[in-house]
């Protein structure tokens, strides 16, 4: 049976392209991208401190386009009922958005909320100092904690098999567990503005 170093040796072999991958596919979701670098950091394909840049960078382009791309679907599309929903959906989990526009932002990171929360701060056209800085410190913490997600999934799938098809399962079932748990803070941390809204 074929064992993790097949994949190893892969991207050793396509090295280049596969930080490219890891840039490229930040700007469009991190969070599987962040937590399959840190996989390969502890298979010792990828080099922790690139990849950890790379993936910033990612992060931060996605950050400016996002933002401005907001700001230009207000000017030419204020009123479309689409963009509406993305409003509704927002202010549903972040309702003191708003009025507390850094933490809503900052919080927005670590959940599935963050693309829309993105545009919508460019949408409202939110401080950009602010949301600048929200984003860089969010950032700070996301990218080296989902890393370190895949690391400890990764070590603890490669002590479990170092077969590739056994390794790939648990490392999945992991991640599948990972975007559950996820929506479960965001359904909670939703009840929760709810809660306090109302205590109020």
């Amino acid at each position: 049976m074929y064992t993790v170093n097949i994949l190893t040796q892969l991207v050793e072999n396509n090295l280049i392209l596969a930080y490219l991958l890891v840039f490229l596919i930040t700007i469009v979701e991190g969070e599987i991208v962040s937590i399959s670098a840190g996989i390969l950091v502890l298979l010792g394909a990828f080099n922790f401190w690139i990849a950890l840049s790379l993936i910033f960078l990612g992060g931060m382009v996605k950050t400016f386009f996002g933002y401005f791309f907001g700001q230009s679907i207000h000017k030419r599309f204020n009123n479309h009922k689409f963009f509406q929903y993305i409003e509704k959906r927002v202010l549903g989990i972040m309702p003191h958005f708003k009025q507390k526009p850094f933490w809503s932002i900052f919080i927005s990171k670590f959940m599935m909320v963050n693309h829309l929360v993105i545009l919508f701060a460019g949408y409202h056209n939110i401080n950009f100092r602010k949301y600048l800085k929200a984003e860089i410190s969010s950032t700070i913490f996301w990218a080296p904690g989902l890393m370190l997600l895949g690391y400890f999934f990764s070590y603890t799938a490669i002590r479990v098999s170092n077969e590739i098809w056994n390794f790939s399962v648990i490392i999945i079932g992991f991640i599948v567990l990972f975007i559950l748990f996820d929506k479960l803070v965001s359904w909670l941390y939703e009840l929760f503005e709810e809660f306090y809204a109302e205590s109020r």
